[in-house]
């Protein structure tokens, strides 16, 4: 599948107040999102209080504390919460990565026509009618997260992840409340396994994070790169040559990431759990089941998984 941008949808700000409101897709549920990102009391990127998201981020060097919430059924309020950007371009990198995060430039109207004709899948779009695939626009961010989250229960995949950016990140402190941003590859120069072993991470997960982090700041990857091969297969293939990273993992990497709708992680546990439920087995399908129900849902298996990971949080 080639990879393809879509135009900005429309936003305004307030210079007086130094908001921004910027419209929604019409498959959007704010409501939605708000129940994803409350999905762990362990995330340590994000806080979730009173339906407004606080995240901090990182624009042109200058780091800025955002609050979302919902404005109208068709906009959300976007306001920064510890300054007051004076550059427009702190503005519009803002719109820009919030649309990211959110997925608002994908149509989603294809998936949804789709899934009205299918038993399974059109149970989930009801359901959970607007949910959007929340992504991790940092690389390091997203292939660290994945690789954390290998082989153990996501309860202790979140304090994995608590501990290593409380370590390495950097903060700000705001209203009695601190929030962070993800560490970036230049913050783990010099830091060795057994830095991350007195963490609880394992050996060769630290040996994995620490080899990625050399990787994107010596230049060898970057998601600048990975997008620009034009094809998310072949972006595929320059992820599985990277130590530490297999098949899952890439494919949760284009999913959350590069925004490949195809990326299909079949082998996540979760999905064969949340199909074992949602067909009323006794036991989880088999991969060739996984395969042959996920073939009428050919280019959007991303977000069929997405759907399926939501429906065991019901």
């Amino acid at each position: 599948m080639r990879i393809q941008k879509k135009d900005m949808l429309d936003f305004s700000f307030d210079e007086r107040s130094g908001t921004i409101t910027l419209s929604t897709p019409a498959e959007f549920s704010f409501a939605e999102t708000l129940k994803y990102l409350s999905r762990s009391t362990e995330e340590c990127l994000h806080q979730v209080e009173e339906n407004k998201i606080y995240k901090l981020f990182e624009i042109e060097r200058e780091t800025v504390l955002i609050e979302i919430s919902e404005n109208s059924t068709s906009s959300i309020q976007i306001r920064f919460a510890d300054i007051t950007p004076h550059s427009p371009s702190i503005y519009k990198g803002t719109v820009n990565l919030v649309l990211e995060w959110f997925d608002f430039n994908r149509d989603l109207a294809p998936f949804y026509n789709m899934a009205n004709d299918d038993p399974l899948l059109s149970r989930l779009t009801s359901d959970y009618f607007g949910l959007r695939i929340v992504g991790i626009q940092d690389l390091f961010e997203a292939l660290c997260w994945a690789v954390i989250g290998q082989q153990i229960n996501l309860k202790f995949a979140y304090t994995l992840k608590k501990r290593f950016v409380e370590t390495f990140g950097k903060h700000v402190e705001w209203n009695g409340k601190t929030y962070w941003l993800f560490p970036q590859p230049r913050q783990m120069i010099g830091v060795v396994v057994n830095d991350l072993k007195n963490l609880q991470f394992t050996g060769k997960k630290a040996e994995y994070l620490l080899g990625i982090a050399k990787l994107i700041e010596s230049g060898t990857l970057s998601k600048q790169a990975l997008l620009a091969t034009g094809d998310f297969k072949a972006a595929e293939q320059q992820l599985l040559a990277i130590r530490g990273i297999g098949p899952w993992t890439a494919h949760y990497v284009l999913m959350r990431c590069l925004r490949d709708p195809s990326a299909f992680p079949i082998g996540d546990a979760g999905l064969q759990n949340a199909l074992r439920q949602q067909l009323n087995r006794a036991q989880k399908p088999s991969e060739q089941e996984i395969r042959q129900l996920f073939s009428s849902w050919r280019d959007w298996e991303a977000y069929a998984v997405f759907y399926l990971w939501r429906s065991l949080e019901s």
